[in-house]
């Protein structure tokens, strides 16, 4: 039995955890808040850029600021650092709240496990695929500090998905199957764009079928053997 006290604290910390974004460095040497926001989108649209065709650490200052059109004397007055940087891409591109979680897809029960998965790959490959690639390839190079952000943020929505697809499958809440699952399916999320540049010669669409259709297959086995 677990103590209805402690299921409330885990529940309060996951919460907090699902919501929390990296920490980005307060700057007041500007007032206009315009051209901040306006700076800030050019150097960030130009890191992200250099990130993911040179890789965080072979990119300088110097080149984010050649390429966005931003002066080096005065880039310092909108982020603080290249790290303060790569936490913006990540909570803009990684933790964006208009694409939905797997367990946020998974509430409405007139969805298949198939069309659920579908769903949740199609919006994740298409609208996250930047901040998938940024954060795989940036791992190295973040703080300590973010990249348990990263991981803890990331084992919230797992166990949500644990916890939505315990009922569906008609298994128990501490079945250790269903987090080695929800692990799995957030891995897919990043098949993708991980692994696009092998399959571009396979339409996208079969692509998100066939992956969609294994992943509820195998996840519909372990009811089967449950069952059995």
């Amino acid at each position: 039995m677990h103590d209805t006290s402690s299921l409330a604290i885990r529940s309060d910390r996951l919460s907090v955890l699902r919501t929390q974004m990296l920490a980005e460095a307060e700057i007041t040497n500007v007032q206009n808040q315009s051209l901040i926001q306006s700076r800030r989108e050019q150097i960030c649209e130009a890191a992200l850029s250099l990130f993911l065709e040179k890789g965080f650490a072979a990119t300088t200052i110097r080149d984010i600021c050649a390429l966005s059109g931003v002066n080096q004397a005065s880039i310092y007055d909108y982020i603080a650092n290249k790290n303060d940087i790569l936490r913006r891409l990540l909570n803009q591109l990684w933790f964006r709240e208009d694409v939905s979680t797997l367990p946020i897809i998974l509430l409405d029960q007139d969805l298949s496990l198939e069309d659920a998965f579908e769903k949740y790959f199609r919006e994740s490959w298409s609208m996250k695929r930047d901040g998938t690639l940024l954060a795989y390839r940036c791992v190295p190079h973040m703080k300590a500090e973010d990249r348990r952000a990263l991981h803890a943020r990331e084992f919230a929505v797992m166990k949500d998905l644990a916890d939505q697809l315990g009922p569906r499958l008609g298994l128990q809440g501490d079945d250790q199957r269903l987090d080695i699952v929800a692990n799995l399916m957030v891995f897919l999320s990043a098949f993708g764009p991980m692994r696009d540049w092998l399959i571009r010669d396979i339409p996208d669409e079969v692509i998100l079928r066939t992956i969609s259709a294994g992943a509820a297959a195998m996840v519909k086995s372990l009811a089967d053997q449950t069952q059995t």
